[in-house]
Formats: structure tokens, C-alpha cells, sequence
């Protein structure tokens, strides 16, 4: 069992940034690879960015490609997504979630566990 608690959600305006982190319960979350995801209103939960369980391996969704890193501290039991020139466009409740495996998951489906959610606001 993982329990992902999110945080670092926010309001900030077009071209600013934010940093969403997520900590993980248990002593085995060097075992998950690890998701960002969101969702808007009226919109289903799409793919951010994935990492996979040692962090050598990232993957990002085309809108968020160059703007966004994921970055994983495996001593901390931590996920981290940094969001850069952010735009109107990527407001929505983010959310981290685990998958009980070695390689990065883009399909929300497969994973495991999900924390609460946070929301991010960009204003224009």
C-alpha cells in the first residue's frame, strides 16, 4: 500500500512557475515508477509526465515538453514536477500516482495509487 499526498498547488499568472512535489508512504517507493496527471473540468484526466523507478528514464506529454521537468529523490520518497511559462491552458487538478514497476506508464489505467490532487490556476 502507498499512500501520495501532493502540495505546492496554486494561483500564478501566465509565464510563471510553480513546483508540485508528492510524498510517498512506505519503505518501498523505490519500487514504483511514478506519473504527474490532470484534469480540467468537463475534460478527462490526461498524461503530464511519467519517470520510471531508478529516475534515468522521463517522459512528457507533448504540451508540457520543455517546459515541465520530473525528477524523483528515491531517499526522500519523493516526486517532483517542475512547471515553467505556464500557461491559462495547463490549469486543472494535478495528480501523482505509483505503478508497481521498473519501467515509466503513460496509460493513467495502470497505476496503482493516487493521491488527492492539488489545483494549479494560470491566470492570463
Amino acid at each position: 500500500q502507498v499512500q501520495l499526498v501532493e502540495s505546492g498547488g496554486g494561483l500564478v499568472q501566465a509565464g510563471g512557475s510553480l513546483r508540485l512535489s508528492c510524498a510517498a508512504s512506505g519503505r518501498t517507493f523505490r519500487s514504483y515508477a511514478m506519473g504527474w496527471f490532470r484534469q480540467a473540468p468537463g475534460n478527462e484526466r490526461e498524461f503530464v509526465a511519467a519517470i520510471n523507478r531508478s529516475g534515468g528514464s522521463t517522459r512528457y506529454a507533448d504540451s508540457v515538453k520543455g517546459r515541465f521537468t520530473i525528477s524523483r529523490d528515491n531517499a526522500k520518497n519523493t516526486v517532483s514536477l517542475q512547471m515553467n511559462s505556464l500557461k491559462p491552458e495547463d490549469t486543472a487538478v494535478y495528480y501523482c500516482a505509483a505503478v508497481a514497476r521498473a519501467l515509466l506508464v503513460v496509460a493513467p489505467s495502470v497505476y496503482d495509487y493516487w493521491g488527492q490532487g492539488t489545483q494549479v490556476t494560470v491566470s492570463s
